[in-house]
């Protein structure tokens, strides 16, 4: 099948419209003879005269009449898929956006989200889904519109990345805890006491154990989960120390007490991530907005 050169739909509606060769021709910036070579394809291509000498002007066929009713809702909407949307209409926008991030972020910041999506567009649906690995295939396939989490070695290059906030590590323990009253904990006594690790794959190590190592201490785990909220609730219903970001701490309940790590340990950003097919549609820049917006860094943690 010949391609067909959709150039030609403008230039037959414009010549429709005027019936004259210079004046459409002046109206699409183009020279006489350049229209009189397009007035020539689009007969070739459509098999008729179109436009026919009438004494000193052109007249339309039937042809070109019949034409004349079609051509110009055509191109109306060719033009408008390819313009670009700039004027996104929230409270007709209905869609469902899927969020991949640990369950931390959807119990400190899901509740917050879900409100603002609903004041602004409230046939909008959000879907959070856990985020079990760093991998970027969910984005890369568009099962996910947006992640958020640290950045990784296995993310793609291709992946736009925005700082969302930064975060520091603290400890967590339930009131009554003999650390509760410590008025300086020492590293000894944060090491010797029984802890919580988190780890996805079920092993120990982090930051929190990166650190403590040179200082020639070791955490004593006693168990191991894989999440943070998870953490939360064993540290609520035993004496075990949880290290969780500061952020996840943001809605704890009076029978959890929170505490500075007594040694150094490097902070951290937590960002959001999105591929580039999303980089320009008008609903997921509007979406990132809200995000970053609702959890980002100008929304500092409530001290726990």
């Amino acid at each position: 099948m010949t391609p067909l050169d959709f150039n030609l739909l403008l230039t037959l509606d414009v010549l429709l419209s005027e019936q004259h060769v210079a004046r459409a021709a002046q109206r699409l910036k183009l020279s006489p003879s350049a229209m009189s070579r397009a007035l020539a394809r689009l007969r070739e291509t459509t098999g008729d005269p179109l436009l026919v000498r009438a004494g000193r002007g052109l007249v339309p066929t039937p042809r070109a009449l019949e034409l004349r009713e079609r051509i110009g809702p055509l191109v109306q909407e060719i033009e408008a898929v390819l313009r670009p949307l700039n004027a996104l209409k929230l409270s007709e926008l209905a869609r469902m956006f899927t969020l991949r991030s640990s369950e931390g972020f959807v119990e400190n910041f899901g509740a917050a989200l879900i409100q603002r999506v609903a004041e602004e567009a409230p046939n909008v649906r959000l879907c959070f889904v856990q985020k079990p690995d760093k991998s970027s295939t969910a984005l890369r396939d568009g099962a996910v519109d947006l992640e958020t989490g640290v950045v990784g070695a296995t993310m793609g290059p291709e992946i736009h990345v925005q700082a969302l906030f930064r975060d520091r590590w603290i400890g967590v323990v339930h009131h009554g805890h003999p650390l509760q009253h410590e008025t300086s904990i020492t590293t000894e006594q944060f090491a010797q006491s029984r802890h919580i690790a988190v780890s996805r794959r079920g092993v120990v190590g982090g930051p929190v154990d990166d650190a403590l190592a040179p200082l020639g201490w070791q955490r004593k785990v006693v168990t191991i989960t894989s999440g943070f909220v998870a953490a939360l609730a064993l540290a609520r219903g035993t004496d075990l120390i949880a290290c969780v970001p500061e952020r996840h701490t943001q809605n704890l309940r009076g029978d959890l007490h929170s505490f500075e790590l007594p040694f150094p340990v490097p902070a951290f950003s937590i960002s959001l991530f999105w591929h580039p097919r999303q980089q320009a549609d008008p609903a997921h820049m509007w979406l990132r907005r809200v995000v970053l917006e609702t959890c980002g860094a100008d929304h500092p943690p409530t001290p726990g």
